[in-house]
């Protein structure tokens, strides 16, 4: 039978598929049903600390809404503040008791000090690692990607220095340059990067003529985009290697893991098909790798990274500028055009 297990940021986990940060971590019992069906790690609900922000500025505008109404009765209410993370740390300790795979904890803060405050918060709870989650979307025009890359590499090796437990960074393609940032999150010490965010996409009703928020999952064909990378980054980073994104099958792993990924990250996938279809996954995985004769994850990981590809161009634009070169190929497969 194959052997599935792999080591990712030092953690030595019974196979390489991680349930990603979402709702699904927040129910117990859903967690212990994601660990039964096979699930080697779970990443609980990112700590959003404007979530936190935006619910104590709600608690101060209902406490003082009456006050001062009358020099006999300023305020109606005693003086108390939100509690802050202590919700959340609470959950993620309850988590972390409740089951016996690697539980991490995953971060995203507004102000660059306050991610090594929650970070040793999250620490103290028992979690096996951290997950930086530097989701970050530009809405001025003032900073520069330098300066945010600037802050993100600060916040990174300030978490570091003051946290025991590995450190990864999950981060969006959206960058100048993503290879040269990973490199660099490297040099600072994180122990393992996360490829990548899915970052929230507002949308417009046209009926209604107004903004709408839908429930943005990923699509099968989403995985094209970490599969590059993944094949970029293997032998040229000291960190693990974990694919996001559009992975939805157990062949979908093994594309990863021949490109380079030491783990991926899965949750669309177990909205979409429930928490048994890790189960169907992990066994498609063993069934590949029984049909090509390996017997552990280690003889084909990385065989199709750019390290060890026989077309040096497999990872480059060349490819797409060929099937340019090949119009009535595409007619061939589509001759409804």
């Amino acid at each position: 039978m194959a052997k599935l297990s792999t080591n990712y940021m030092g953690l030595a986990l019974k196979n390489p598929l991680i349930v990603g940060a979402s709702n699904l971590s927040l129910d117990t019992d859903m967690a212990k049903k994601l660990e039964d069906a096979g699930a080697s790690a779970i990443v609980f609900k990112s700590l959003f600390e404007e979530q936190i922000n935006l619910e104590s500025f709600q608690m101060d505008e209902e406490l003082n809404e009456y006050a001062e109404r009358n020099a006999e009765m300023i305020s109606l209410f005693p003086n108390v503040k939100h509690a802050g993370p202590e919700e959340h740390l609470d959950k993620l300790s309850a988590l972390k008791k409740a089951l016996d795979i690697p539980v991490i904890g995953s971060l995203n803060c507004v102000n660059p000090s306050t991610w090594a405050e929650y970070a040793i918060e999250m620490e103290k709870t028992g979690v096996d690692a951290l997950e930086l989650n530097f989701y970050s979307i530009p809405g001025d025009f003032k900073n520069s990607s330098a300066e945010l890359e600037k802050q993100q590499l600060s916040v990174l090796k300030e978490v570091k220095g003051k946290t025991s437990v590995p450190v990864s960074v999950k981060i969006s393609p959206f960058y100048s340059n993503p290879l040269s940032l990973i490199r660099k999150m490297d040099a600072e010490g994180a122990d393992g990067f996360v490829l990548f965010n899915r970052l929230f996409q507002p949308d417009i009703d046209i009926e209604k003529q107004e903004h709408s928020y839908p429930f943005n999952l990923s699509q099968p064909s989403d995985y094209r985009l970490p599969l590059r990378f993944a094949g970029l980054l293997y032998k040229e980073v000291k960190g693990s290697i974990c694919s996001n994104t559009g992975i939805f099958s157990g062949h979908d792993i093994a594309r990863m893991l021949l490109a380079g990924a030491d783990s991926v990250q899965v949750v669309s996938a177990v909205y979409r098909h429930k928490a048994g279809h890790i189960g169907k996954m992990l066994g498609e995985l063993s069934d590949w790798m029984g049909k090509n004769s390996y017997s552990s994850l280690d003889d084909f990981r990385g065989k199709l990274s750019r390290a060890n590809a026989s077309d040096p161009y497999a990872y480059q634009r060349a490819q797409y500028v060929d099937l340019l070169m090949k119009p009535f190929e595409i007619l061939k497969k589509y001759p409804q055009v």
